[in-house]
């Protein structure tokens, strides 16, 4: 892989997370649910040819913002793991999460779980998630993993090297009807 390919991939990055945190306010010890098809980034289809310099370039970045913020991370692993997520494990028990037996790899989690898991001070694996916002990378579908009612987070930023880029937040239920008032 060539260098000028990882730069540029890490440029588009940093700018696609700056303008996310600008527009998602996550308090301390919300989920942020990341799901990325480091194939997808490099142009392949999803499953075929996952790189962990891809997943080496794109995580600290991420890593670092969801650390000053004191948030968590949830990274989805792909669906030879039925999607199961990486989580460090006080997520786990504050959330009171059901923890799963499976260690991610590259070829069967994908190359960005299987990098989170070596990062983390205490990785488990967990089946599902309620997050509060996500970031999509390549269309790995993480919409099952965020809270019922999403809201698309509008970026200028539409790909992260040749993968399609989504973000999204989540709100509270609006409950009531024709009488209701909301903030």
């Amino acid at each position: 892989m060539y260098t000028q390919e990882l730069e540029r991939i890490d440029l588009e990055w940093q700018k696609a997370l700056k303008e996310f945190f600008s527009q998602v306010n996550l308090r301390p010890q919300e989920i942020l649910v990341l799901g990325c098809s480091t194939s997808e980034v490099l142009g392949q289809d999803i499953g075929k040819g996952g790189s962990l310099k891809v997943a080496e370039v794109l995580l600290p970045p991420l890593f670092e913002e969801v650390n000053k913020r004191e948030i968590y991370l949830a990274v989805q692993c792909c669906e030879h793991l039925n999607r199961a997520l990486v989580v460090e494990e006080s997520c786990g028990r504050y959330y009171r999460l059901d923890e799963v037996t499976v260690l991610p790899s590259p070829s069967a989690g994908g190359s960005m779980a299987y990098k989170y898991w070596q990062v983390l001070a205490n990785p488990i694996m967990v089946e599902s998630i309620q997050g509060h916002a996500g970031i999509d990378i390549g269309d790995t579908f993480i919409g099952m993993h965020l809270q019922p009612v999403v809201v698309p987070v509008r970026i200028s930023t539409k790909e992260i090297g040749k993968a399609h880029l989504t973000m999204a937040r989540t709100r509270p239920r609006l409950i009531g009807g024709p009488r209701a008032t909301y903030p």
